[in-house]
Order: structure tokens, then sequence, then C-alpha cells
């Protein structure tokens, strides 16, 4: 095959799913494109007792087990998440020498920051893969204006209310609605820091993905489109929607066997609320 992408979540459900649907996706449009996911030892185990199909095109790979339990990572998870970002790295470093075909390029989620090193140093190119919202993405990349606006370090409590106008790409906001702790949460602030320091890699990369679809963020992707001098694309929702047409139980609404889509699509415009997750 002429392509290979090794493709590395974080450890998390939430991240995973959203990278593996766009790895369908890649795999669904292309034949001549290999992808080589990467999990821990112990989310390959799980993903190996699932029964969902999984196209020839991407294999599962994993790496040594170097963090705490996932099961259980809730009782310490700033312990967890400081061994993803200290932990992780060497044993995806040793794997990704090993691998054959050499691969062509990195999709690495945005919070394993040291994936873009490890692809410069091996002239990889590297696509940093956000799986939230662009908006969230630009409140972290411009996070400093916070300091310059009176609103970090904050006491929530006297100005949670105020509005916060000045992120580019996000209408105006309430203080308390947008992820801003609280002087006093110590551990939290703590993890800000970090939080920043993984987006503040972003600059190094080759390119930028959010599964998002445009036209909902619009304001926010072109933004990050005028500040990036690499591409800045919107890949669309991080769901398996394309195994819909493959599945009449996707498309149902029920005993009534109405299908979504079709019923979406009578709906006026602009009267619709999208949530994903």
């Amino acid at each position: 095959m002429a392509r290979h992408v090794v493709a590395l979540p974080y450890p998390g459900r939430g991240h995973i799913n959203p990278m593996l649907n766009l790895c369908k996706l890649i795999a669904s449009k292309s034949n001549d494109i290999l992808i080589t996911f990467v999990l821990t030892e112990e989310w390959l185990g799980f993903f190996a007792s699932e029964s969902d199909p999984k196209p020839d095109t991407i294999r599962f790979c994993s790496i040594p087990n170097v963090l705490p339990p996932a099961l259980t990572r809730a009782s310490n998870l700033n312990g967890f998440i400081e061994a993803v970002w200290t932990k992780m790295d060497a044993p995806f470093e040793s794997f990704l020498d090993q691998l054959d075909p050499p691969p062509t390029l990195i999709m690495a989620d945005t919070l394993l920051f040291w994936a873009v090193s490890a692809g410069n140093r091996r002239n990889i190119p590297v696509a940093s893969f956000w799986p939230m919202s662009a908006m969230l993405f630009s409140v972290f990349h411009h996070y400093h204006l916070f300091k310059e606006n009176g609103h970090f370090p904050v006491n929530l409590l006297e100005k949670g209310d105020e509005r916060v106008d000045y992120i580019p790409g996000v209408s105006s906001t309430c203080l308390l609605d947008l992820p801003v702790p609280d002087i006093n949460e110590v551990s939290r602030l703590q993890f800000l820091k970090q939080m920043v320091n993984c987006i503040s890699m972003v600059r190094k990369a080759n390119f930028l993905l959010f599964p998002s679809i445009y036209e909902f963020e619009k304001e926010a992707v072109d933004t990050l489109k005028a500040e990036f001098s690499f591409p800045v694309y919107a890949t669309g929702p991080a769901i398996p929607y394309f195994k819909l047409g493959n599945n009449p139980s996707l498309n149902s609404l029920g005993d009534n066997e109405v299908n979504y889509l079709q019923w979406l699509d009578r709906q006026p415009r602009n009267s619709v609320l999208w949530f994903e997750r």
C-alpha cells in the first residue's frame, strides 16, 4: 500500500471512538490506505471482546500497559492523566520504529502532545486530532486572553456571571460556562496548565482535524485556519453514520420504523438543535 497512517488516540472511550470512526470512514473511501490503530494492551482487550466488524485495511496493535487501569482511573484521575503524558511516549516511539511498512502519517490525539515531537524527529507528518469542538479548541488556544481581561486567575463567585466576548470564533458566553477554574481549585489549575501546553504543541504539527461540521462552527474554524500555517479541517461528525445504509435498525425511531434522516429532512430550516458527544 502506498500510504500508511498510524492512528494514536488518547486512552479513553470518548477519544478512541471518534478517531476510530474517522479511520473507518477513511477506510470506506479508499482501499490503498493502511491504518494502524494503536491502543494500550488493556484497551485492545476491550475492543477484542466487541463484535463490531473492523475493515480489513485497519489493523489493531498495542503498546505495553504503562498506565493505571482504565476501570479504576476515576479514583485518581490526575495520576492517570500524568501517566499518559509522561509514560506512554517511550513505548509508542519504540513501536513506531519497528513498524513495517514505515508510516507516512501519524494521526494523534491533541492531548498526546509528545506524538508531535516523535513525528518531527522522524520526518513523519503529524495530524493533530482534537476530538471535541473547534470552539473549545479556540478557547484553550487563546487562553492568554483570559488573563489579559482579568478573568484568570478568577474568583468565580464574584465574576462568574460576567460575559466573555473576546475569544476569536466564540460568541459571547458567561464565564461560568467556560473551562475556567476557580482560583481555589488547585488541581484544575494544574490540569489547565498542561492542557494549554498540549494545545501549544499543535503549532509543530502538519494538520489539525476537528470531528465537527464546518457550517456549525464556521467562525471558530475560519479563525483557526487564519492563525495556523498548515491545513485545518472539519472532518464531519465522529459518529458511525456511514453504517446507516447497511443497518436498518440504526435508521429507526422505534416501532414506527421512521427513518430519522428522512424525518430530519422534513423539518423547517433552523428548527433542530444538534447535540453531539
